[in-house]
């Protein structure tokens, strides 16, 4: 996890990181704690994620066996949406750009990968100018990549995603933390975030508490 591509001012518009787009989905507090706040924190999980993109991290282009070029750490910005970022891989085929996103675990259809993936789809399109059908996520638990269709509701949910976020950087105050639930359970930034005070009655150190009777 690096802060390399925070936000940053575009226009009269705050451009999002596309990394922030898969945080907000996942966990809006998430996403401002690291985004807003400035705050982060590494785990097992965390690290296993980035010995994974060790190689697409390098950057560089390359022929794969099929002739076919590949793109690593490719810079992507969409001006329209207002989003920026990096792609892992872009993959130019027969059949046009597909960017790949590299994830360590495992690939859940609908996940906050899909909006990532999406993202960077929506960049290519506008970077250059060509129909680009879908991006895929490769998922190191399985060794395979999946497909992720860019069609016009997706689109949405990552614009709407993104005007989020973009409303949450004006706001000073970070949003209370969530009810702890399975999210929380393997989240980096849970000493921060301390999740388990959702489900706590809030402490009143101001009004006096009734005394105890003695015998």
């Amino acid at each position: 996890m690096t802060m390399t591509d925070a936000p940053f001012l575009l226009d009269d518009r705050w451009s999002v990181p596309i990394s922030a787009i898969e945080h907000w989905a996942y966990c809006l507090r998430q996403a401002v704690l690291i985004w807003q706040e400035g705050y982060f924190e590494s785990n097992t999980d965390t690290v296993r994620g980035d010995l994974a993109h060790a190689a697409v991290d390098r950057g560089g282009n390359l022929t794969g066996r099929d002739g076919a070029r590949l793109w690593r750490s490719l810079p992507v910005r969409s001006d329209r949406l207002g989003i920026h970022g990096i792609c892992d891989t872009v993959y130019r085929g027969p059949d046009g750009l597909i960017p790949i996103e590299h994830k360590s675990g495992r690939y859940r259809p609908g996940g906050p990968a899909d909006l990532q993936v999406a993202a960077q789809v929506l960049c290519l399109r506008e970077m250059f100018d060509q129909p680009i059908p879908h991006g895929e996520v490769f998922a190191g638990a399985t060794r395979r990549r999946y497909e992720v269709r860019v069609d016009e509701a997706i689109h949405t949910a990552v614009r709407e995603a993104v005007e989020g976020i973009r409303c949450r950087i004006d706001n000073p105050e970070p949003p209370p933390p969530l009810v702890a639930d399975r999210r929380c359970e393997r989240c980096s930034l849970r000493p921060g975030c301390l999740p388990e005070t959702a489900t706590r009655t809030p402490l009143d150190l101001f009004t006096p508490r009734p005394l105890r009777d003695h015998p």
